[in-house]
């Protein structure tokens, strides 16, 4: 008998303890996530904390019952979506794409010399990270424009390396909790402004202002540093492109865009450049390092490609003054390849030569048969970019651009909305264009009224249209003091040379892949059916979500315009992705923009905003 009620105990205990067991591993699942994609990410278990104080438009918690009632209620009833882990601390600055220890554990084997390892080369699915980036110990929300153009918070960015191995070019200047930037650079140790003015100079245009009027620019900036040159061209109305890889200077671009300033981390390695053909009118290279002979002239070559007809490329560098041996025959030789390209010298002074590319295709078809470089052949495409490979080949002139013997495109700030004219390469009317242009300017203008109790005109700096079509978004931003990155698919049509030709910049991007840039360093991310483009390509939503929280600071927006049952199936993630919702509202029936619905479903305008958190061990070193 007690042997029978003590094993009728056992069996009862033994079934709690199961039942323990069972709810334990439950709450594992719940907080944890799936564990086909729990075990990818690096570490788990961080705690989070909400700085109240930190939100843009409240000064503490309650500021969260601010929002529309109907809004949070809504938010509320929605099933909550799995908890995403937290990184650990040492991923805070991960680039995906850009991983070395991604490339290393791969071992994928790369030819260094030609710079393959700063190329793209991302992770398959299963090895893609599906944790939230945290930001670095003492994370503050960043400094605004223009303030930021010359100086940062340290903590946001933690490497000094640079302001003591560039101390004596006064690239940046370490200020207590700040780091400034004097402007300096490489080559212009005393400001990136009075060197602008000198080639400005040199080149004879009009009181000593680089943009000639208007009729320059976009610029390319090679090896760009910490980005000044392009920070002080800004003032004369020239938007440029700052590039330079993620090196041992690996945070330069960081900096620059911490400073709110345009700049991609790219490289000249084996792969075009992702901008199309004839996108810049000034190419510039200041001790940028890089050996321009190498494989046929194939890298000065991709200069080529995306410079205008009469576009130039402004060179500082010893080559092209210093007379010792070396640098002589570098020199020769580098002038022989440009001559045979049919660049001339426009003008030569002191350490910097500026080269300019013939306005026409009649120098290339006058040089002697068998002369190398050779033409690209008449069947490829200029403008194709997504992972086509760099040829030794000179790129000649449309037939509209040799017979105008030009871009033929307006001066700036009529650039932007005249029709450009490469628009007919599409089938686009300017009629079409005219309306697109219109269009986008009455949405931005709702976009804005939509977050009036949350933005200020200093709020944002940093935008990305990821699906940016003809970049009539970033033209109806033009009186604002803001950027913006426009991104292209390179799916559909390749329409970033518009981009271009209207005085704006971007890039060729997949959204099934994460993005070339680093954690938190956009203010604003605008996504026009983005989530129903990677639907269509099987690629995943949760991905995508998780890489625009990477890519948007602390404070940040997004704006979404999709399907609302793609909206609704977004609302899911807001409180995993640590977002709040700041306005819901849905299109008027029979919107130009969303004529791509042809089911019949309404669309939706989505904008939430992104929290400022940190975790419990950077609190920790903050306090």
């Amino acid at each position: 008998m007690m042997r029978g009620r003590s094993d009728g105990g056992q069996k009862k205990r033994l079934i709690a303890s199961v039942c323990v067991v069972a709810l334990f591993v439950c709450f594992l699942f719940m907080y944890y996530g799936s564990s086909s994609q729990g075990a990818s990410a690096l570490e788990y278990g961080r705690s989070l904390r909400k700085l109240g104080s930190s939100y843009l438009g409240g000064d503490d918690d309650n500021g969260d019952a601010k929002q529309d009632d109907s809004l949070t209620n809504a938010e509320d009833s929605l099933v909550a979506a799995k908890s995403f882990p937290v990184c650990d601390d040492r991923h805070s600055e991960i680039i995906p794409c850009l991983d070395r220890n991604f490339i290393y554990q791969m071992r994928l084997k790369l030819d260094l010399s030609v710079m393959e390892h700063y190329e793209r080369h991302c992770p398959p699915p299963e090895r893609r990270f599906n944790c939230l980036i945290p930001p670095p110990s003492g994370y503050k929300v960043p400094i605004k424009w223009p303030k930021s153009r010359d100086e940062v918070w340290k903590a946001n960015i933690p490497h000094t390396h640079l302001a003591k191995e560039k101390s004596d070019q006064n690239w940046m200047v370490e200020k207590g909790e700040k780091i400034s930037f004097p402007g300096g650079g490489t080559h212009f140790h005393y400001g990136a402004d009075k060197y602008i003015a000198s080639m400005a100079n040199m080149l004879n245009f009009s009181n000593d202002v680089l943009n000639d009027e208007g009729r320059l620019r976009t610029v390319l900036d090679v090896g760009c540093g910490v980005a000044s040159f392009g920070a002080y061209l800004l003032a004369s109305d020239i938007i440029t492109m700052s590039l330079a890889p993620n090196d041992v200077h690996q945070n330069q671009i960081q900096f620059a865009l911490e400073r709110g300033i345009p700049a991609y981390l790219g490289v000249l390695g084996t792969k075009r450049l992702p901008y199309p053909s004839r996108s810049f009118e000034l190419a510039h290279c200041s001790r940028c390092r890089i050996d321009w002979l190498q494989r046929d002239g194939l890298l000065l070559l991709e200069l080529d490609r995306v410079l205008r007809p009469g576009g130039y490329f402004a060179y500082s560098s010893p080559e092209a003054y210093a007379q010792d041996e070396e640098n002589l025959k570098i020199w020769k030789e580098m002038s022989a390849l440009v001559e045979r390209m049919c660049w001339r010298i426009a003008v030569k002074r002191n350490q910097t030569v500026i080269w300019q590319k013939p306005l026409s295709n009649d120098c290339y078809l006058e040089r002697e048969p068998g002369t190398q470089p050779p033409l690209c052949r008449s069947d490829a495409d200029p403008d194709a970019v997504s992972g086509v490979l760099m040829e030794a080949c000179i790129t000649p002139y449309s037939k509209h651009d040799h017979k105008t013997k030009g871009s033929g495109l307006a001066p700036w700030p009529a650039r932007l909305t005249s029709s450009p004219p490469r628009l007919a390469d599409f089938g686009y009317s300017t009629d079409t264009f005219e309306k697109d242009t219109e269009l986008w300017r009455q949405q931005v203008d709702s976009y804005w009224n939509l977050m009036s109790s949350k933005i200020k005109s200093n709020t944002v700096r940093n935008i990305m249209d990821m699906k940016a079509h003809m970049g009539s978004f970033a033209a109806a931003l033009k009186d604002k003091d803001v950027w913006v990155m426009n991104v292209v698919s390179p799916d559909g049509p390749n329409t970033l040379k518009l981009i271009y030709d209207r005085g704006l910049i971007g890039t060729n991007h997949n959204w099934c892949e994460a993005f070339s840039t680093y954690p938190r360093t956009y203010d604003m991310l605008h996504a026009w059916t983005v989530f129903s483009d990677i639907k269509s390509k099987r690629c995943s939503a949760e991905d995508l979500l998780i890489e625009m929280d990477r890519i948007l600071r602390p404070t940040g927006f997004v704006i979404i315009r999709d399907k609302e049952s793609v909206v609704e199936s977004i609302k899911k993630y807001m409180q995993a992705l640590h977002w709040e919702i700041v306005a819901s509202e849905k299109v008027a029936t029979g919107s130009e923009l969303d004529q791509e619905n042809d089911d019949g479903e309404s669309n939706v305008v989505f904008i939430v905003q992104k929290k400022l958190w940190l975790t419990s061990e950077s609190l920790r070193d903050t306090e």
